[in-house]
C-alpha cells in the first residue's frame, strides 16, 4: 500500500513528459535573425522578437533639424560648389524660394577710416551745386555699410532666371569731430532691381556662372548744394573657379534733364564700368576692385579699392580697406584721395559661406 501511494503522485508528471515528447519540435525563432548578414537588418529582427529600448527604433528617432541656408551653403562650399551658385542660387538645388532676406554686398564697420585729403568744398558743374563755405571736417571718421537682397520672382524664364531686389547703404560718420556735434558727413543709398540668369560655359579655366542686368538708383538724399544722384542700367558677367570669382560690370547712365542733373560729369569720374576679383581661403577674403571712366586725356579718371577680411577669433573677423582715386562716395565723386580704414566684418562677399580651398 505504501509503494502504490508513492507512484500515484508521479503519474501526472510522467504523462506530461510523454505528451511533450510526442509533440513536433518547434523551430528556433532566432534562427531567421542569425541568418541575416546586414547588421541593421539583424538588429531590427531581434528588436521585433524581443522588443527594443525606448527610442531605439528608426521610426522613434526624431528627425534631424533642417539645416539653415548658411549651413547648407557652407557644406556645399566644402564640397567644392560654385561660390556664385551659392550666393545667387543659380542651380535648381540651390534655390531657396522668394522673399527671403540674404546677404548682398559686404557688411562691415570701420572704426577708423582716414582720408589723405578732406573734401571741404564739394562741387559740381550744375548750377548752385557747389559748397562755398568750407566744411568743418576731420580726416578720420567711422564708415559702415549695410547690404541685403531678396528674390522677388523665382524662375522668371524657366529655372535659369530670377528677379532680385537689392539695397545697399554706406555711411561716413564724423564721430571724432566733437567740435561740430559729430555729424554724418555722407550717406549713400542704392536700391536696385536685377534680373539674373544662370549661364554655363568655360573660358580659360574659369566657369561662366552668372549674367544679369539691373536698374540701379544711387543718391545721397541731400538738398542743394550737396545733392548728388544718378541712375544706371548695369550689366554683369560672373565667372568663378574654386576659391576665386571675377565680376565684370559695364554700365550705362540714364541721362536726366540738364536742369535737374546734380552731376552731369559723374561718368568721367565714377566710371563706366568696374572689375572685381575675389579670393577666398581658410576664412580669409580679399577683393580688388578696378574702376575707370574708359576715356582718355582730361576725362581719364578711375579708382582702386582693396578689401581684406581676416579671422580674429571664432566668427569675429577684422576688416581692412584701402581706396585710392575718385568717387569714394557720391559727394566726393570728383574728388581724388586715398583712404585707409580698419574695423570688423559682419558679412563678406563669400567668406561666410566658403570652406577651405
Amino acid at each position: 500500500m505504501r509503494r502504490s501511494s508513492r507512484v500515484v503522485p508521479a503519474l501526472p508528471l510522467l504523462v506530461t513528459a510523454a505528451v511533450r515528447a510526442a509533440e513536433p519540435a518547434q523551430p528556433d525563432p532566432t534562427a531567421a535573425c542569425r541568418a541575416l548578414h546586414a547588421d541593421k537588418d539583424r538588429l531590427a529582427c531581434y528588436d521585433k522578437l524581443f522588443g527594443a529600448p525606448e527610442g531605439a527604433l528608426v521610426e522613434q528617432t526624431p528627425s534631424p533639424p533642417t539645416p539653415t541656408p548658411a549651413v547648407e551653403q557652407a557644406l556645399a562650399a566644402e564640397n567644392g560648389a560654385s561660390l556664385l551658385d551659392q550666393r545667387w542660387e543659380l542651380s535648381p538645388d540651390q534655390k531657396q524660394g522668394t522673399f527671403r532676406v540674404s546677404p548682398y554686398k559686404p557688411v562691415y564697420i570701420l572704426a577708423a577710416s582716414h582720408a589723405s585729403s578732406r573734401n571741404t568744398t564739394p562741387s559740381s558743374p550744375s548750377a548752385e551745386h557747389s559748397v562755398l563755405a568750407p566744411l568743418d571736417l576731420e580726416s578720420t571718421e567711422v564708415k559702415f555699410q549695410l547690404s541685403l537682397k531678396s528674390k522677388l520672382w523665382e524662375d522668371v524664364l524657366g529655372d535659369y532666371s530670377d528677379l532680385w531686389f537689392g539695397y545697399t547703404q554706406s555711411s561716413r560718420w564724423q564721430l571724432y569731430n566733437a567740435s561740430n556735434s559729430r555729424p554724418f558727413r555722407e550717406t549713400d543709398y542704392e536700391p536696385e532691381i536685377m534680373l539674373a540668369f544662370r549661364t554655363h560655359y568655360s573660358l580659360l579655366g574659369w566657369e561662366g556662372r552668372l549674367a544679369s542686368i539691373s536698374f540701379t538708383h544711387q543718391s545721397n538724399g541731400r538738398t542743394v548744394p550737396e545733392s548728388r544722384s544718378w541712375n544706371r542700367v548695369i550689366g554683369q558677367i560672373g565667372l568663378d573657379r574654386p576659391g576665386w570669382t571675377i565680376m565684370l560690370r559695364p554700365w550705362w547712365r540714364v541721362h536726366e534733364d540738364p536742369s535737374e542733373d546734380d552731376n552731369p560729369d559723374i561718368e568721367d569720374f565714377m566710371g563706366r564700368g568696374d572689375l572685381m576679383i575675389t579670393r577666398n581661403w581658410n576664412g580669409h577674403e580679399i577683393s580688388a576692385m578696378f574702376r575707370h571712366s574708359l576715356r582718355g586725356g582730361e576725362r581719364s579718371h578711375g579708382a582702386f579699392e582693396l578689401n581684406w577680411a581676416f579671422p580674429i577669433h571664432g566668427e569675429l573677423k577684422g576688416y581692412l580697406q584701402f581706396f585710392n582715386g575718385y568717387g569714394e562716395s557720391l559727394i566726393d565723386y570728383n574728388h581724388s584721395a586715398s583712404y585707409v580704414g580698419l574695423g570688423v566684418s559682419l558679412i563678406e562677399w563669400y567668406s561666410r559661406t566658403a570652406g577651405p580651398q
